[in-house]
């Protein structure tokens, strides 16, 4: 379970921004949207968030930056190489950020544990890292590691409570690396929760959602019945859903695609199996009628696509971040899709669902806690400021939160200008 995150100087983030899921004051909607996880201490967190904010607001370099983290932490001490950039981009509209590391922060829960895992970095190297866990309540400092420029070495402190080969993984660390992803991959399983929670807890998707891949590979899998059920559920008038594996072909791809794509594309699938899907609808006679998955609308072919993460991430307690969930969905799928969230019956592992959207008709406190609605827009220098909606204090069940932030309370609009005639 994600409890805070923290992001400082990456891309248009300049100052440290803090975006957290722990339950704020006020008994709103407990039965539904807050959580308890007993720990060493008691945590109520939030099963939900939505951010809002106009374009080009930074709403979706938030959701980049946790990616980020994700793929350093994955990867930095497999397929990265020594002399490798790390994909950080400070953010450049300011001389001093140019320079300065990116820094990247979270603090969630594994098994009752509750970790705090950060690191700084520059697409060089990575300048500082450190985890704190707290299995009795208390802070222990499992280890941390910082940059020295003057010697042009690193200052370690490896705690005394970090047990294993700490020597052997300290000097196996590259610079461009990660202390924690080096120790697990030379067998620490103290601090495989840890990577295991990046890799396999935290799902992230771009703009458009999912490819409907993973949902096919469910029904391919004799899980058929759940995608069903959950479009369905979401009004989705599909009879059946016919899913063919088959070996890559060439003669598939467009005509009209570029030979250069055409190639690399054809080197990266020779010999891989792709999923063919298909539909089944009931005709005017009684009698089914097989669809091209093509020739599905924009919002069933997304609906499908999502119905396979949003089953896999309420059946095992995910973390999942979206980026602009609105995107070919009527507000009613919009709401159904959150809802699943906040109802114990579909999701008794309490899963966490992170959003961005521009669709207001959710914004009401019959869906949200004020604590779960977040804003983002532009300040003068050009930086992102994140910001909860509880910095306003609305007043509980009684303000109209998609009016007052449409009139601009909130602020986090689009500030548009009138367009002179081109002559």
């Amino acid at each position: 379970m994600l409890i805070e995150m923290n992001v400082a100087n990456f891309r248009s983030l300049k100052g440290t921004q803090t975006f957290s899921l722990a339950k704020g004051k006020g008994n709103e909607l407990e039965l539904t949207n807050v959580f308890t996880v007993k720990a060493a201490s008691d945590y109520e967190l939030l099963r939900s968030a939505v951010i809002y904010g106009p374009n080009a607001s930074g709403k979706s370099n938030f959701l980049l930056a946790l990616k980020t983290m994700k793929h350093i932490v994955i990867e930095s001490a497999t397929t990265q190489q020594r002399g490798d950039l790390l994909p950080v981009m400070p953010f450049k509209l300011c001389p001093d950020s140019r320079t300065a590391p990116s820094e990247f922060e979270v603090t969630f829960l594994v098994d009752g544990v509750r970790y705090q895992y950060g690191f700084t970095a520059t697409p060089e190297q990575i300048r500082e890292e450190w985890l704190l866990a707290y299995p009795k309540g208390r802070p222990q400092r499992w280890f941390t590691r910082q940059w020295n420029a003057e010697k042009s070495q690193f200052e370690w402190d490896l705690g005394n409570s970090l047990l294993g080969e700490k020597q052997l993984w300290q000097k196996s660390t590259r610079d461009n690396a990660l202390f924690l992803s080096t120790a697990v991959q030379l067998n620490s399983e103290q601090l495989r929760p840890v990577f295991d929670w990046f890799k396999d807890t935290i799902r992230l998707s771009n703009v458009g959602g999912w490819l409907p891949t993973f949902s096919a590979s469910l029904c391919e899998r004799g899980e058929k019945s759940k995608v069903m059920e959950f479009l369905h559920a979401a009004d989705i008038h599909i009879d059946d859903v016919l899913v063919e594996s088959k070996v890559f072909d060439p003669n598939d791809l467009p005509a009209e695609m570029p030979e250069a794509l055409r190639n690399v594309v054809i080197g990266e699938m020779r010999n891989k199996k792709t999923l063919e899907i298909k539909t089944v609808h009931q005709g005017s006679d009684g009698k089914p009628v097989i669809f091209d998955f093509d020739e599905e609308s924009d919002g069933t072919r997304k609906l499908f696509a999502y119905a396979g993460p949003w089953i896999d991430a309420l059946e095992n307690g995910y973390v999942l971040f979206i980026d602009e969930l609105h995107d070919n969905l009527h507000p009613r799928l919009v709401r159904f899709l959150v809802e699943l969230f906040h109802n114990s019956d579909t999701n008794p592992k309490n899963a966490q669902l992170i959003f961005t959207t521009h669709e207001t008709s959710i914004l009401n406190q019959d869906v949200f806690r004020r604590d779960q609605v977040w804003f983002c827009e532009k300040n003068k220098l050009q930086a992102t400021d994140l910001y909860p909606l509880s910095d306003f204090s609305p007043r509980k069940g009684r303000e109209n939160l998609e009016m007052a932030y449409l009139s601009g309370r909130y602020g986090a609009l689009p500030f548009v200008r009138n367009l002179r005639r081109v002559s």
